[in-house]
């Protein structure tokens, strides 16, 4: 089980102290979160963000892309630094080529589905993909509540992955907190990102901690 921590929570004035922080509490990647005002109607974090983050942490870069079209993005968030991209199926008509043009950049490539989107959408994809993300709440802004039926998209994705034997892990965002955290390891996701739990907790660290009891918990 891993902690993303997502940034866009995270006080933009001290990025670089932030990220540390986590780091050193125990966080497994770091979730960044690019959105084009357009897909989703705010406007946030971009390749030279990425680029100016990369040097002060060891943890992969996990680029969450919020934007349409977002193949005329993903060289640039891939020669910033990113470790894993991941693009929504609702943004792009060609999702099985975006995610061979971030295949082709040596990274991981990842596929996000909003809530109202069925699983049956990326079934073509499921066999190429790192990484699988379902939205638990509508994207755009953090600090929203979990969307309880989700949970049935998580089962679904991990059934599959254990039929075929895929090997993506399953990401959740949105409205996670350590009792939502234990009803997506139950459904079978592996990778969990918090952003407000982490950075409005008067003590973020320990708010990593409570997400990591949980999961030892739920296992």
């Amino acid at each position: 089980m891993k902690i993303a921590p997502s940034i866009l929570s995270a006080d933009f004035a001290n990025l670089e102290r932030d990220v540390k922080l986590v780091e050193q509490a125990g966080a497994d990647y770091i979730h960044i979160d690019a959105m084009d005002g357009q897909f989703v109607a705010n406007l946030t974090l971009g390749p030279n963000v990425v680029q100016a983050i990369r040097p002060h942490t060891k943890l992969p870069l996990d680029c969450h892309l919020m934007v349409n079209t977002p193949e005329k993005l993903i060289p640039a968030f891939a020669r910033a630094g990113a470790d894993i991209i991941t693009i929504h199926a609702e943004a792009t008509a060609h999702i099985h080529g975006a995610i061979q043009m971030i295949k082709n950049e040596n990274i991981s490539a990842g596929v996000v589905i909003n809530p109202g989107t069925s699983v049956d959408v990326i079934k073509p994809v499921l066999g190429d993909v790192d990484m699988v993300l379902v939205m638990t709440v509508n994207p755009g802004f953090g600090g929203q509540g979990f969307i309880e039926s989700t949970l049935g998209k998580i089962q679904e994705l991990a059934s599959l992955r254990e039929k075929h034997g895929y090997h993506y892990e399953i990401e959740v965002d949105g409205g996670i907190t350590h009792e939502t955290i234990i009803k997506c390891i139950q459904a079978g996701a592996d990778v969990f990102v918090a952003g407000s739990y982490i950075y409005d907790d008067e003590n973020p660290a320990a708010a990593i901690c409570r997400l990591k009891d949980a999961c030892h918990n739920a296992v």
